[in-house]
Formats: structure tokens, C-alpha cells, sequence
């Protein structure tokens, strides 16, 4: 089992930035491909970045080139960095680690990109 908990949204105007944490207990966070989704009101869960155990990464078409994730094992902590926001950004964001087929998740944090 791991725990995720995710923290930094809020209300971000557009073209503004935001980063998000995740913090992992539990087990040993190094074993887990992490990742951050997102969900907008009446949309389903979409993939935005993830990074495997060997820091590679990969990107939604719709965050490429304004988006990096990036990890710390030893702190048990994954981050996204997302810039250039524009309202369509707007959605709740989940921390998920992923090992096998086994996924957890965190509770979600709002983002809200509005002026």
C-alpha cells in the first residue's frame, strides 16, 4: 500500500504557472511509476505526465513543451511544473503510482485557471 497526497493548487489567472506536489508514504516510492492525471467537469481522467523508476518521461500532446514532472526518491515526492495555463487546464489533478497493475491515488487537487 502507499498513500498519496497531493498539494498546490488553487486559483491560477491564465498564462500563469503552477507546481504540484505529491508526497508518497508507505512503501518504497522508488518501485512506482508515478504519474499526474486530471479530470475536468464532465470529462474523464486524462493521462498529463508521467516518469518511470529510470526518470524517463512522457507528456500529454496538450502540456507538451510547458510541462515537466520530476521526482525524488528519497524525499518520496513527485512534482509537476505546468506553464502557460489557460482555462482548459482547469480540472481536479490526481497523483497516481503505478506498479504493475496495481494503481493508487490521491484525493485530487482543484486547479482553477481563471482571471
Amino acid at each position: 500500500q502507499v498513500q498519496l497526497v497531493e498539494s498546490g493548487g488553487g486559483l491560477v489567472q491564465p498564462g500563469g504557472s503552477l507546481r504540484l506536489s505529491c508526497g508518497a508514504a508507505g512503501r518504497t516510492f522508488g518501485s512506482y511509476v508515478m504519474g499526474w492525471f486530471r479530470q475536468a467537469p464532465g470529462k474523464g481522467r486524462e493521462l498529463v505526465a508521467s516518469i518511470n523508476l529510470g526518470g524517463v518521461t512522457n507528456y500529454a500532446d496538450t502540456v507538451k513543451g510547458r510541462a515537466l514532472i520530476f521526482r525524488d526518491n528519497s524525499a518520496n515526492t513527485v512534482w509537476l511544473h505546468l506553464d502557460s495555463l489557460s482555462p482548459e487546464d482547469t480540472a481536479v489533478y490526481f497523483c497516481n503510482a503505478q506498479e504493475g497493475r496495481t494503481n493508487y491515488w490521491g484525493q485530487g487537487t482543484q486547479v482553477t485557471v481563471s482571471s
